[in-house]
């Protein structure tokens, strides 16, 4: 089944780093009242992006507790966390205030290429081999991009978590089989969430190495051979002569996602076809509102009980001062002209407060205004000040701005199509779904979607490839999962992160915080949630990752869950992000105190996420040299930061699919300047083909799903029972042995040592550590192993049925005898 099959203990596992960090909130100087006139052009793009430094974890929590979006792939450095905030010139001085460190253009971490110069002088020694090695090297990895060889290394020592001394460790490597090590560096520690993590490094290297030495000021000393990552990569399909790609040529709003996706199920209809999901959106709309009177206590927020477009944008509300003494408070309302005639006391003295003014235009014009409130946090006790002139509400969406995709957004709640591609639609192939665009910024996992989809259909007839994907899979597309948002996004304001449904109450419901309101979708669903205490969702409604006001509580993500319940052959899933270039899975999160994760697959399901990567990723690499690097592969709670309430670990718990994020976009080697360059949101579609764009993401990141198609079509056609063995295997031994298993390809061992028959019941063969390969087992008494492999696609070993006993118990069994 597999292209490659290799023991666990060699598939090694990863670690580590990203790029980019948005603000859309708190805010500082922000719009008040506004006329057609002054709201018709205002689009606050004026946040500009820096690079920040946070001194680690606890200031990075901070920093979302405070409303600041962050997003995706932050940068770990030895002394904290670096990444990218987009903010104003008001938000970057409330980040200086948190202690947030702003880096100039030239500064920023460098992985050290000095020696340490200290370990000699701790005197390290060289302990004996055994099963409790102090040192442990987890993966090194080689890979070239742009002509420029790497070389990535991660390492863990059993004493790493210790404060004080804080254990150093130092990396030497050589040149090639033969040569002697050399090249002495410092390896950086790494602690999430107050829990050792490894030691790692990257390095640029003139030659490819065959070994590694790490020594850590401990004590410890180990070696490991160096692996190749993503090297020699089959080319993609694209290759192929006659092979038709290529075919989106900018970025696309949801309109015109969602039109090419009915019609490619027009045009094919025998091999597509459209899914309307049940849950329909909030919509492209919004109440009209106006902040009248400043932002003090005699400020008013007013909102229209109808949406904009639906007649609240032609709401009017105006302020009155009349002549004379003991007037009371009333509301005239004239079609869709709202006056409010303040109220005099005996001196004719204005006396109408703010919280006055709000109850009376709720209670008195007649239905107009929904909601009217202080302003902010205020108690509203500020005598108003009367209007110049009547104050026009407005919804702010401006789908019709100069410079704008062409088109009219359609302002209702919106049905969100998915496009299924297969020419066998019942049920009997497994089901692929990738779901893009959960994040309305994040432009292009839509356009690589779609590049997908027309892959698909246009190439089926004529490419044996991919007729086979067609004919052995069923695939589910959402082009954008979060249409409302991408609408703003493109229209508004262009660093929406969440849809567009309002849950804030009216501390943050006027105008000005109308670039925060939203549900981060990706934090909205119920394995590892927020609501249960796990790091990284928000109970702020202004914050980028919101959380929601429950599970599932947006109609996106029950249309996910509705979706996989539906048709339950999907048995893979892709949540397409940008950017960072990181691919990750489970787990997605973790409780702070302790850093206790989501459950981690077993070891068979995480080699096959590894071996899986691998596939994926080389596609990637095929089309221009760019490299996923080792350290931003694996759960993503440990690539990335804790993501409470993402769709993967519901996916992946919840129904047993095999549940991949994305971040596309990630970081490309520019052999000029020496440097690596980050991707962003909405990079240039055309640019340099050697270095960030749009349309190279878009290529390049369509030839890695397109892999995992074929992972998918191979693992439903896959009826080869796995085999494993005890390494080195029963028998006699005059001492204590170390023992492992190793399988002939991804699968999960169930064992016992109590002489009992294995069941799934049994214990799994785990991991040593998380992102490492099996365990060791140390026997010092004779002891029988009995066992069973099942490999992903549920194939057992030998056709062993664990789930009863007959005379036919063909389970694997081995003796070590320990004598003396």
């Amino acid at each position: 089944m597999r292209r490659s099959r290799l023991p666990i203990t060699l598939l090694a596992l990863t670690a580590l780093v990203g790029s980019s960090l948005v603000a859309t909130a708190p805010a500082g100087a922000e719009p008040t009242a506004r006329t057609g006139a002054d709201h018709a052009h205002d689009h606050p793009h004026s946040a500009t992006p820096v690079r920040i430094q946070m001194t680690g974890a606890d200031m990075l929590e901070k920093v979302v507790a405070a409303g600041f979006d962050i997003d995706h792939g932050l940068r770990r450095v030895p002394d904290g966390i670096e990444g990218e905030a987009v903010v104003t010139t008001e938000q970057l001085a409330a980040l200086k205030a948190m202690g947030v460190e702003v880096l100039a253009d030239d500064e920023g971490f460098e992985w050290s290429e000095e020696a340490d110069g200290g370990l000699r002088a701790l005197g390290a020694r060289v302990p004996a081999f055994s099963h409790e090695k102090t040192v442990r090297v987890v993966r090194a990895d080689w890979f070239t991009t742009k002509g420029q060889g790497f070389l990535y290394v991660e390492a863990r020592t059993t004493e790493g978590q210790q404060a004080s001394p804080i254990v150093a460790m130092q990396l030497e490597n050589d040149s090639g089989t033969g040569t002697p090590f050399g090249f002495a560096r410092t390896m950086s520690r790494f602690v999430d969430s107050g829990q050792y993590m490894f030691h790692r490094n990257l390095f640029k290297l003139d030659a490819r190495p065959s070994q590694i030495r790490v020594t850590s000021s401990t004590g410890g000393v180990t070696t490991g051979s160096v692996s190749n990552w993503l090297e020699d990569a089959p080319p993609p399909l694209t290759a192929k002569p006659g092979y038709q790609s290529d075919f989106v040529d900018g970025y696309q709003h949801p309109q015109q996602l969602f039109s090419r996706a009915e019609e490619i199920a027009r045009q094919y209809p025998d091999i597509a076809e459209i899914i309307y999901l049940p849950h329909r959106t909030n919509g492209y709309q919004r109440k009209a509102q106006a902040t009248i009177g400043g932002t003090g206590q005699e400020a008013v927020v007013v909102s229209s009980a109808a949406w904009g477009h639906e007649g609240g944008n032609d709401i009017t509300v105006e302020f009155v001062d009349r002549p004379g003494a003991n007037l009371p408070l009333t509301v005239e309302v004239t079609g869709k002209a709202v006056r409010v005639l303040l109220a005099k006391d005996a001196s004719g003295a204005r006396v109408s407060t703010a919280a006055q003014v709000a109850a009376a235009l709720e209670s008195q014009s007649q239905g107009l205004i929904d909601r009217a409130h202080p302003y902010r946090a205020n108690t509203g006790t500020g005598i108003v000040v009367p209007t110049a002139a009547p104050v026009a509400l407005s919804d702010f969406l401006d789908e019709k701005r100069v410079g704008a995709p062409e088109g009219e957004v359609p302002r209702g709640p919106a049905a969100i199509p998915v496009l299924r591609i297969g020419k066998h639609r019942d049920g009997r192939n497994p089901g692929v779904l990738i779901q893009a665009q959960d994040h309305a910024r994040e432009w292009v996992p839509a356009t690589t979607t779609l590049e997908t989809a027309e892959r698909l259909v246009r190439n089926y007839k004529t490419d044996q490839e991919t007729k086979k994907i067609v004919q052995d899979t069923d695939i589910f597309l959402i082009l954008s999962n979060n249409p409302d948002g991408a609408n703003y996004s493109f229209y508004n304001y262009a660093s929406q992160r969440k849809n567009l449904t309002n849950h804030c109450e009216d501390a943050n419901a006027d105008p000005g915080r109308r670039n925060s309101w939203g549900v981060d979708l990706n934090r909205n669903y119920r394995v590892g949630s927020g609501h249960d205490g796990y790091a990284g969702g928000s109970t702020t409604c202004t914050s980028g990752t919101y959380q929601g006001p429950e599970k599932l509580s947006e109609p996106e993500s029950k249309n996910v869950v509705w979706l996989v319940e539906k048709y339950s052959n999907i048995k893979f899933m892709m949540s397409v992000h940008s950017n960072g270039g990181q691919l990750f899975w489970q787990p997605g999160a973790y409780i702070a105190d302790g850093r206790i994760t989501t459950p981690r697959p077993p070891l068979g399901d995480e080699a096959f996420y590894w071996q899986s990567a691998g596939r994926i990723l080389s596609q990637v690499k095929a089309h221009r040299e760019t490299v996923v690097t080792p350290e931003n592969v694996g759960g993503s709670s440990d690539v990335l930061y804790s993501s409470a309430g993402n769709v993967r670990d519901d996916m992946y718990h919840t129904y047993g699919i095999y549940s991949f994020g994305w971040e596309v976009g990630g970081s490309v080697y520019n052999p000029a300047t020496g440097n690596w360059q980050g991707g962003s949101f909405q990079p240039p579609w055309v640019g340099d083909p050697a270095l960030v764009s749009g349309h190279a993401e878009t290529m390049e990141y369509a030839n890695g799903i397109m892999e995992m198609f074929r992972i998918a079509a191979e693992w439903g056609k896959d009826k080869k029972k796995p085999t494993s063995e005890l390494v080195p295997g029963g028998g006699k031994y005059r001492g204590p042995v170390d023992v492992r298993f190793e399988t002939s390809e991804p699968a999960t061992v169930y064992y016992t040592t109590d002489g009992s028959r294995p069941t799934l019941e049994s214990p799994r063969y785990e991991a040593t550590e998380f992102r490492e390969p099996g365990q060791v087992f140390h026997v010092t008494e004779t002891t029988t192993f009995r066992w069973f492999s099942v490999d992903t696609a549920g194939n057992i070993e030998r056709n062993y049925d664990p789930t009863k006993s007959d005379r036919r118990d063909n389970y694997r069994t081995a003796t070590v005898t320990i004598d003396g």
